[in-house]
């Protein structure tokens, strides 16, 4: 994704790179840049993030980690934090993706029982995906005032790591790049919405949006939906 972002931004005419950083850099280094994006490890992206509100920053987050615990953290302390300072947070840059979890947020609307099986190439180093994460948070807030999802299986680690009442399961595959379903079942039927990417290049216009929007952002905006509808 790095280096995918390298690519987007020389490509764009609008865009200057002002610094590309890794591991050995010092995040000084991004001093003076109008956004900075932020495409690192879960365990790295909070210390750029905070960095960035620190000397009044617009930072552009696609790292993976961000639970809805850790959103709310970060918005108290954009509170605090100097004039101009902004995070966008990107779980997933594809616009297929961005379509898929708004379709599944409705669809959860009407069925009781609901699964996520998502799938990444057998690199990916953290389970479930920022992705999942957060389609399953949405689908639960679609939900709210409604009964949720009820998960006979909790306890039993075959049935995967529930998120916000909703069970999702990780594949982890050579020959995967990246791929997600969400399975809704009602009497005698059912739906899934699925979305498969079979190259990093589906990301280009989510990034190119992103970018453009956080360097005119302002607190904090979750997800390309958001972006989208702001832009």
């Amino acid at each position: 994704m790095g280096k995918l972002a390298l690519e987007v931004i020389d490509g764009a005419q609008d865009l200057t790179l002002h610094a590309a950083l890794n591991s050995k850099s010092g995040l000084d280094e991004v001093l003076g840049a109008d956004v900075v994006f932020d495409l690192t490890l879960p365990e790295v992206s909070p210390n750029v993030v905070n960095f960035a509100l620190a000397n009044g920053m617009k930072v552009l987050v696609g790292t993976s980690g961000w639970s809805a615990t850790k959103l709310a953290t970060l918005e108290a302390n954009l509170k605090s934090a100097p004039a101009g300072a902004s995070v966008v947070i990107i779980p997933n840059f594809s616009i297929g993706s961005m379509l898929a979890t708004k379709f599944a947020a409705e669809a959860a609307k009407y069925f009781d029982s609901m699964e996520i099986v998502e799938a990444h190439h057998a690199g990916k180093i953290d389970s479930p995906s920022g992705t999942a994460v957060r389609t399953a948070e949405l689908m639960s807030e679609a939900r709210a005032g409604m009964t949720q999802p009820l998960i006979p299986g909790v306890g039993q680690e075959a049935r995967g790591q529930v998120v916000a009442g909703i069970p999702i399961h990780s594949l982890r595959l050579v020959g995967v790049s990246a791929k997600q379903d969400i399975h809704f079942g009602g009497d005698s039927e059912v739906l899934t919405v699925s979305h498969d990417v079979s190259s990093i290049r589906a990301y280009i216009k989510g990034i190119l949006m992103s970018i453009r929007y956080t360097s005119k952002a302002s607190g904090l905006t979750v997800g390309l939906q958001a972006v989208s509808e702001n832009s």
